[in-house]
């Protein structure tokens, strides 16, 4: 199964603040640092998101409020039934982090690949994902308001403030001004790629650095990590089957089933981890230790989901090549519609290879989201 070799940089970025930990000056550059790369960060966001694919998106209505009933309803809702495993399995800090991964919205990147691999709705994949990531933005923290209270690290009206100007403000600015950044942000969308990820580096760095001041890790120990990843497995193990055969009983085509699975069980961690540096300040590092580590899991597990799936009897073409009617009543070719890649409109659609489809799918879905 395959690990993200983003996932090694997020470790090693761990590991350097583990043993050179920014402190006094250096921790009030490194967050200043990360309050502006959190804020471009999300800036970014707003830029990037069609409202062509919005505008699309909406016809598909059902399958788009499922996913959102999935990532912000049926998630949180196992979460808070996990308060149950302390203190056997879980400590009060870890079980934080793990309810705080069931309040953050969805992935983009991996749903669309996975969803391409499993010859899946693609469009709708692309759709679902971007709606999640902008409901997440005003969502989760008011779930977390919610649900984890004065457990969040002193969570409070100023944290909200602060979402609104280091989240929301920049997110809006960005959409406001896509009309004129769009065409340079397409163009450049590889190195914005790795200023995404670096970003990201810079508010774990920052997060991490501050719990080794703090101390915070020693409070961890290898069989409490083990029991969280007992429990992380079960947790995405249910959402995985809730999101497959709910959409069965909800009517859903095998395609819109596909997109539901991947798009309904998938946390972000690009969304995540900052939201986490802003609620949680001093305590992100075991806040986002939960996320980290189920964000591994969910890739390697979807890897293999997606590989059976695309080996799916419904899926497999006749001799002509051509693939299975899909749910608008149209023939597809190889079984797969891509949608001008990960980042392309639904209206831009265009038929691949089935062969093709996937490695272009992993090669860009997988790193991030």
């Amino acid at each position: 199964m395959p690990i993200d070799p983003y996932i090694l940089l997020l470790l090693g970025t761990v590991g350097l603040a583990a043993l050179f930990p920014a402190s006094g000056t250096g921790a009030d550059v490194a967050s200043g640092a990360s309050t502006a790369a959190i804020a471009f960060l999300f800036f970014l966001y707003g830029a990037r998101l069609s409202t062509r694919e919005a505008v699309e998106g909406v016809k598909h209505w059902r399958l788009h409020t499922t996913v959102l009933v999935c990532t912000f309803v049926v998630f949180p809702l196992l979460g808070l039934a996990a308060r149950g495993l302390v203190p056997v399995f879980l400590t009060h800090d870890l079980y934080t982090g793990l309810l705080f991964l069931t309040l953050v919205p969805s992935t983009i990147q991996s749903s669309i690949a996975f969803t391409s691999i499993a010859r899946g709705n693609v469009p709708a994949a692309i759709c679902a994902g971007s709606f999640s990531s902008l409901a997440g933005i005003v969502i989760t923290p008011l779930l977390a308001a919610a649900l984890l209270g004065s457990s969040g690290g002193g969570f409070s009206a100023d944290s909200l403030v602060k979402i609104v100007l280091q989240l929301l403000v920049p997110f809006v600015a960005g959409q406001v001004l896509r009309r004129w950044i769009g065409a340079f942000i397409t163009r450049h969308k590889k190195v914005l790629g790795y200023v995404d990820r670096g970003s990201i580096l810079l508010v774990v760095y920052t997060a991490f650095s501050e719990g080794m001041v703090q101390g915070i890790w020693h409070q961890v120990s290898a069989v409490r990590l083990a029991g969280l990843l007992v429990v992380e497995a079960v947790l995405l193990a249910v959402m995985l089957a809730l999101t497959w055969y709910g959409g069965k009983a909800l009517h859903f085509g095998r395609a819109d089933r596909v997109a539901i699975q991947f798009a309904g069980s998938k946390k972000s961690l690009a969304s995540g981890l900052p939201m986490a540096s802003v609620l949680f300040g001093a305590h992100a590092s075991l806040a986002v230790l939960p996320l980290m580590l189920f964000h591994q899991m969910q890739l390697m597990v979807c890897a293999v989901i997606a590989k059976r799936r695309a080996r799916d009897p419904e899926v497999a073409g006749p001799a002509d090549g051509t693939g299975p009617d899909r749910a608008d009543g149209t023939r597809g070719t190889g079984g797969t519609r891509a949608a001008g890649g990960a980042t392309g409109s639904a209206g831009g659609a265009r038929r691949v290879p089935p062969g093709a489809a996937s490695r272009n799918a992993v090669g860009t879905g997988t790193r991030s989201g």
